[in-house]
């Protein structure tokens, strides 16, 4: 099995996403634990003397003026965690609970957090038995970090709250810790706020729709070529001179992709040969490029925030390596919630110019000779009509998650955090966001493929013939008489969400951009 091996020195997306899906193990390198000890000594003197210090000696937030006694600092660490896991609400799915932890743990591994080591080892090995916190949808305003996703995962280190085991059953988190032979850790000064002070969980969704879209962006590029194969549409809008003169690597990028499906189509560039000719296609065709293609560079601004996010230790306060604890403002997630509301708006407007699309294949008097609603007996057969309304009503609800969440914040703990970013909020309504523009293009390569099957006598692209073979095999069927339509959605969303699509045409194109 994978080995993720976590260093002082931040981590990768993919370190994230394969231990947020993979399950991949973790160890904690020498270094690390070298660092989590010097750090430690550093609390553990300021804890020894007399004057207060942020996180160490005093209290938290809006309560910060009161310093804590020796005596009760062990039970001000264990309140913390017990009263900030107040999240209400559905579960959150596992990969993100699995990300938001491997995400504290690399800070927490940075060794500016004063965490002790053997802290950290109980993070690696809850994380190693497939132990998952059970957290809640709401809870996390983006500032402070996300406090109560990150409070439940911290629970679970003390053996309190409920956890999901390795078998998927909701259990009592300390019968899962003593199970498999894990002993719940007693939080000492500053370990209970270290815990959970972070951009952990807007992070970790960051990072994998991020991967998730950089395969459903490839996807668009087919669906696309095929749509515009399907309309007889040209394919000299794609050539790459034309793309050099606006160089936005994007738009190159994707343009390229769409070439690469097109090459060796007998299906492009008839438009002399209608009673009518056109003299271009439609923008929704067109200007797929352009479209795909900014999106694209939204994701490559993402991508660098994400990795620079990535790299950063986040906690307050932090110890310096001059010895001194410091409280700043580095939890404040509007980096990460900006990228994130930036993401909603580009998937918003791809699945749009698709339903656009998609649309001009089902009606007879834009789709240059195919069949009304590519039905095979139109009017006794309603064909993919209402493919169309399913997929319009998902990008009418993509309109309304690009909404941005971070343009709002609400204030909290007293005034004293009076400006949040709202980043967790981003990141959920992004995974939705997500979801339905798989669901978007699923629909579209289902009507193209099928219009392209309609086209007879003209021979598809070779990549557009293995796209329609393996989507065939999938189990996606192809033209015919009405039948019960949702399970041949469901197998194109299954198709598309797995890559399916994306690997059924690269032996032919070669590698996507």
């Amino acid at each position: 099995m994978h080995t993720v091996v976590v260093g002082t020195s931040g981590t990768t997306a993919e370190d994230v996403i394969a231990v947020a899906r993979g399950n991949a193990r973790i160890e904690l390198s020498g270094e690390a634990l070298a660092a989590l000890a010097r750090a430690r000594e550093i609390v553990d003197a300021l804890a020894a003397k007399p004057e207060p210090v942020y996180g160490v000696s005093t209290g938290f937030g809006a309560l910060a003026s009161r310093h804590i006694s020796p005596e009760l600092r062990a039970q001000l660490q264990r309140n913390i965690v017990r009263s900030h896991a107040a999240g209400m609400g559905p579960r959150v799915e596992r990969e993100v609970v699995r990300a938001l932890m491997f995400l504290r743990l690399k800070t927490v591994a940075s060794g500016h957090t004063g965490v002790r080591p053997s802290v950290a080892q109980t993070m690696v090995d809850v994380l190693n038995a497939g132990i998952t916190p059970v957290v809640h949808e709401y809870g996390s305003l983006g500032c402070s970090g996300d406090l109560a996703p990150l409070s439940h995962c911290a629970l679970t280190l003390m053996g309190e709250g409920d956890a999901e085991g390795p078998d998927g059953v909701v259990r009592l988190a300390g019968e899962l810790l003593a199970e498999a032979g894990i002993q719940p850790v007693e939080l000492k000064e500053k370990e209970g706020l270290a815990l959970l002070n972070g951009t952990d969980g807007m992070l970790g969704m960051l990072v994998m729709a991020l991967a998730d879209l950089d395969k459903l962006y490839k996807s668009a590029d087919i669906t696309a070529a095929l749509t515009l194969e399907a309309l007889l549409g040209t394919e000299k809008v794609l050539a790459p001179e034309l793309h050099a003169i606006r160089p936005h690597p994007g738009q190159g990028a994707s343009a390229a992709n769409m070439a690469a499906v097109l090459n060796g189509s007998g299906l492009t560039g008839h438009f002399q040969e209608e009673s009518a000719p056109r003299v271009q296609d439609a923008y929704s065709v067109r200007c797929a490029p352009q479209v795909a293609g900014a999106g694209r560079d939204t994701m490559a601004h993402a991508a660098l925030v994400a990795s620079r996010e990535l790299a950063s230790a986040v906690d307050n306060p932090v110890v310096l390596p001059d010895g001194r604890v410091e409280s700043n403002g580095n939890f404040h997630g509007a980096p990460v919630a900006y990228v994130l509301d930036f993401l909603a708006i580009a998937a918003a407007d791809l699945g749009s110019i698709a339903e656009r699309r998609t649309d001009r294949l089902l009606d007879k008097n834009r789709s240059h000779g195919l069949p009304p609603f590519l039905a095979d007996d139109a009017g006794v057969d309603s064909g993919l009509m209402i493919a169309q309304y399913t997929q319009a009503a998902l990008v009418s609800e993509m309109k309304r998650l690009a909404v941005p969440a971070s343009a709002d914040s609400i204030p909290s703990s007293a005034m004293q955090e009076d400006h949040v970013s709202m980043g967790w909020s981003a990141a959920r309504k992004l995974r939705t966001a997500v979801d339905n523009l798989t669901r978007i293009i699923a629909i579209e390569m289902y009507a193209a493929t099928r219009a392209i099957e309609l086209r007879h006598g003209l021979t598809p692209a070779p990549a557009s013939r293995a796209a329609i073979a393996a989507a065939r095999a999938a189990g996606v069927e192809g033209p015919g008489p009405d039948r019960f339509l949702a399970p041949d959605l469901a197998a194109a969303d299954a198709f598309v969400r797995s890559g399916g699509l994306v690997a059924a045409v690269e032996p032919v194109t070669g590698p996507l951009a």
